[in-house]
This record gives C-alpha cells, sequence and structure tokens, in this order.
C-alpha cells in the first residue's frame, strides 16, 4: 500500500504566522496605546473596561476571522490540508477527478420451466430482489436459446452505493418483473463493487499516487494508481513484479475488507491491461490475497471505581475488538495482538490477557505469525472476548 506518511508528515503550515485571536487583540491594542501617546506626547494605557479596548477587541474579532479564511484558502492548495470542492480543483491539475457513487453488480441467471421451441426474451431492465428488497436490473437484453433452459445476464443493482454489496449466490430469487415461462432465477455469483461517493481521504490518496501513471514503464505507484481508479470499491492494492518473468502481480481486497470475487478480479485485470495503461513488456496478473488466518481469544478486567460504567466500558471494548479487525485486514501487516491490548485499555480496561492470536489453530499451526507482503489476515470465527470482573485499582 502507498505510504501516505510522505504527506502526514510534511510540517505544519500557517499562512498567519500561527497568530491566536489573543495575538491580535494585543497588536491592536499596542498599536493604538502607541499611536495615542505619540501624538498626545503623554502615555496613554487603556483600562481592562475601557470603551476603546472594547472597540478594538471586537474589530480584533472580525480582523481574525478574516486572518482564519486567508489561511484556509492558502491551505487548499496543499494536499495535506485540502478537502470538499477545494480537494476536487486541486485534483484536476493532476488530471485526477473523484469517483461517483457506483451500484453492486453481479450475474443472474434465469431458468425456465421447460425447454421450448423458441427462443425466450429476458427484457434488459428485468428486476429481481433479495428478500431484504434490494432491487437489481438486468444490464441488456438476453435470449434464452431455443432447446436451452438457462441464460446468464450482468445484472446492476437500482440504487447506488455499498447496500448492494455481500448477497451471496442463490440470496437474488424474487422475480420482480415476471417474465413468461421462467421459472425462477438467482445470481450465480456474490455481489460487489457498489460504493459510496469517494472520500476526501481516498481521493488525496489518488492524487498522491497520481503522478505515478504518468510513466510509461508501468511504476508500482502507477499499477496501485489505476487500480484505485478502476472502482472505487478497491480498497487495500499491492503491485509486485518479476523482472525475469516480466510479470506484474496486482493483489487486492476490497474497501469493505471482504474479498474480491472472480468478476471484479476479472474486471480489473481487463482494465490494467488495456493499451494505455499496461506497458507493453509486463504481463499483468490479477488476484485476491492468500488469507493467513488467526483467532481472538481475550479477557479484559475493569477497575472497581469504574463499576458505574461496566456496561459503558463492555460495549467500548466490543467496539475496540471490530476496530482491530478492520485495522488487521491490511494486506501484508503482521498479526499484532498488542494492537489489540492498546485498543481495548483504551475503551476503558484496566488491563487484558490475550490467549489469541498468541496460542494455536487446531494441528498446532501458530496463530501469531509475519503476514507476507501480498497476503492478508483473516479473522477464522468469532472473537471470543471474555468478561473477568472488577478488580482493585
Amino acid at each position: 500500500m502507498p505510504d501516505m506518511s510522505a504527506i502526514e508528515n510534511t510540517p505544519e503550515i500557517s499562512f498567519i504566522d500561527n497568530k491566536t485571536v489573543e495575538d491580535v487583540r494585543s497588536e491592536m491594542v499596542a498599536d493604538y496605546e502607541e499611536y495615542m501617546t505619540n501624538a498626545q506626547g503623554v502615555a496613554v494605557s487603556l483600562d481592562r473596561a475601557s470603551v476603546h479596548r472594547m472597540i478594538l477587541y471586537a474589530a480584533a474579532a472580525q480582523i481574525y476571522q478574516a486572518m482564519q479564511y486567508i489561511d484556509r484558502q492558502g491551505k487548499q492548495s496543499l494536499l495535506k490540508y485540502s478537502y470538499s470542492d477545494f480537494l476536487d480543483n486541486l485534483a484536476i491539475f493532476k488530471g485526477v477527478t473523484r469517483n461517483q457513487a457506483t451500484a453492486a453488480t453481479c450475474t443472474l441467471r434465469f431458468t425456465l420451466s421447460a425447454e421450448r421451441e423458441t427462443a425466450t426474451a429476458i427484457p434488459q431492465g428485468t428486476r429481481v430482489a433479495s428478500s431484504g428488497a434490494v432491487y437489481f436490473a438486468t444490464d441488456e437484453y438476453a435470449e434464452i436459446p431455443a432447446g436451452s433452459t438457462t441464460v446468464d445476464v450482468p445484472a446492476t443493482c437500482t440504487e447506488t452505493g455499498s447496500a448492494g454489496n455481500g448477497l451471496t449466490a442463490g440470496e437474488l430469487s424474487t422475480i420482480v418483473d415476471p417474465v413468461p415461462y421462467v421459472a425462477s432465477v438467482t445470481n450465480t455469483t456474490t455481489t460487489e463493487g457498489g460504493a459510496e461517493i469517494e472520500s476526501d481521504a481516498d481521493l488525496a490518496e489518488r492524487v498522491y499516487l497520481a503522478p505515478g501513471a504518468y510513466s510509461t514503464a508501468g511504476p508500482e505507484d502507477g499499477y496501485l494508481y489505476h487500480s484505485k481508479a478502476y472502482n472505487p470499491a478497491i480498497g487495500d492494492v499491492v503491485a509486485t513484479s518479476d523482472q525475469e518473468a516480466g510479470t506484474v502481480d496486482i493483489v487486492f481486497i476490497m474497501a469493505d475488507g471482504s474479498t474480491p470475487g472472480p468478476e471484479m478480479i476479472n474486471g480489473l485485470k481487463g482494465y490494467l491491461n488495456d493499451k494505455t495503461i499496461r506497458p507493453m513488456t509486463d504481463l499483468v496478473n490479477v488476484s485476491a490475497p492468500e488469507e493467513v488466518q488467526y483467532t481472538i481469544n481475550m479477557t479484559y478486567y475493569i477497575n472497581r471505581s469504574d463499576s458505574a460504567k461496566a456496561v459503558t466500558i463492555q460495549a467500548a471494548v466490543a467496539q475496540a475488538v471490530a476496530d482491530y479487525q478492520t485495522w488487521q485486514r491490511a494486506i501484508g501487516r503482521d498479526i499484532n495482538p498488542s494492537k489489540l491490548v492498546a485498543l481495548v485499555m483504551a475503551a476503558g480496561a484496566k488491563r487484558v490477557t490475550v490467549t489469541a492470536p498468541t496460542g494455536s489453530l487446531p494441528g498446532g499451526a501458530p496463530t501469531y505469525t509475519a503476514v507476507a507482503a501480498t497476503k492478508v489476515s483473516a479473522l477464522q470465527g468469532e472473537a471470543v472476548i471474555s468478561y473477568g470482573g472488577l478488580e482493585d485499582d
């Protein structure tokens, strides 16, 4: 994954020399006293409740507000600070535009009740729904040929965003728009690819990677940029190469941490192999990363003085464990129980004992292990979180 620390670690910038409203007030009062002293030939010092001091304070507040606008405006030309429409305009200079929300896709299989002597039409836009009222519509007109009983048709969710993701094969089975002679329909692939409009953080990352796409030599950042540009639902991406074999291997996961399906993998592979992206000497392979499994089994304790907050802390600990799973789900990130302990302690626990991921899976395979650069950790089963009770402070 790209090293964004180059941006994060750049020096803090202030276009107003880090001045505060107190600084502006003090300067205005000092200037006033100096000017009046010079004009009158007598030392002038404003009382704390002086009307003139109050007027200067009111003016200072307005002046400082204007200074804040100046500071913000200057920072919008810097990737570290830019956001919203400012970031969109900054991105244009690198030829990058914000990815809009996308809808999830899948393949639907329509099945006849029996073979027919003539073709059966499946109109474009035929809708199919899940039990949760998520709708998909066919992308194109299709036909079940005479003598056949099935046809596969690509379909797209009728609403954009991640709501349409994660419906496994068979969950789309209700025909909303009946088709004569069709007895059933089902999705043969897991729905995926739906994403919300690209966040500022993700857009800033692509702007940072964009110069790598200028090269025609196929640099790592170029492949990372193009992979993320293909679909905003794509999350972590790693690119490696074998120079002797002339191959480039891309492994990736989705933004929600899920493993990409065949359609997403093949779609990205086709995109990266476009002649405008892939150098002629590269053989690009795309796949999901191999998973390294681990388990979570931990017990936490709470200070007796926090007994009144026990329920709140228990909920915070559960969220901390969920946050750990999300953090751990990054390609090439070693399984790190110390991070789990840190998050649980920050949630309010007095102490934590962890038996996994420091124990072993059935058969003796270790759960705490280094994760190769092209692999990703995956939680096996449910996290086991035990409350050990109250302890003296």
